[in-house]
């Protein structure tokens, strides 16, 4: 339970962050690298990280966190961990954001706006793919529910079209944590909910949506929070229903299959 939370909370600094206004945006330039993280690419974009996305120490990574997110340092600890492993060197102290493009170690199959690695690129923004993950966010206010049924539709396309598929409890972990990650970046922690605008701002940009209105939230984010609304989102997506069924009050008519008053 412990590796899996650990999973989920690397999962929300994958894409989930925050800016001040000394960090301006900067679109990144030929030479720079960046991943299938849209918030890891967002922090280089603003410069929390380097710019070239190189070199990404636990230093660098716990301050980044710790200014744009709002983490705890043992958090920022943690994210830097989990990520550092894509970094293919023995006892490697560093990763680069392209390193994190390598299939199956972090990067995975379903996500939320980035193509599988069986149909070519895997980490650069695809319009497409986010389109069917924004179709089941219904509302101008995204709840557990509206995120989750987008996670769950990308997994259902993945499997259905890519031979390849690979979606195992490790990664759904990940994806767990992936799909929090707007509301801790963007939203509201106790509601669990979040405001489409600015969540589609930033996959869309990887850019903090400050002309929205968006500011920094004051409240410290946690190991504990991010357990919270991992339940929460857990659930969400789980296709077992546990309350009692719904029965119908209308008799039915066998004859013509249809339902008559």
């Amino acid at each position: 339970m412990k590796f899996t939370t650990f999973q989920i909370a690397f999962g929300v600094t994958l894409t989930a962050a925050k800016a001040q206004c000394q960090h301006q945006w900067k679109a990144p330039g030929p030479s720079d690298f960046r991943g299938p993280c849209p918030m890891l690419n967002t922090l280089a974009n603003h410069g929390f990280l380097p710019h070239d996305g190189r070199n990404l120490t636990k230093e660098t990574t716990v301050n980044a966190l710790a200014s744009a997110l709002n983490f705890n340092e043992s958090l920022g600890e943690l994210m830097f961990e989990m990520a550092v492993v894509a970094n293919p060197q023995p006892n490697a102290t560093f990763f680069t954001l392209d390193q994190l493009n390598v299939h199956n170690v972090l990067e995975h199959d379903a996500s939320l706006s980035r193509s599988d690695a069986f149909f070519g690129n895997n980490h650069v923004f695809n319009e497409t793919i986010f389109n069917e993950t924004r179709a089941y966010w219904t509302g101008p206010i995204l709840d557990a529910d509206m995120l989750a049924n987008g996670k769950v539709a990308r997994q259902l396309n993945s499997k259905a079209f890519n031979p390849n598929y690979t979606f195992t409890s490790t990664i759904e972990a990940f994806s767990i944590g992936e799909v929090i990650a707007p509301i801790v970046a963007f939203g509201d922690l106790d509601a669990a909910t979040v405001n489409r605008t600015l969540v589609e701002y930033f996959f869309e940009n990887e850019r903090f949506p400050a002309e929205f209105g968006w500011s920094t939230r004051t409240e410290m984010i946690t190991l504990d929070i991010i357990t919270r609304l991992s339940g929460i989102m857990s659930n969400a997506a789980s296709l077992i229903t546990t309350a009692a069924p719904v029965v119908s009050t209308r008799r039915r008519d066998l004859h013509s299959g249809a339902f008559s008053g």
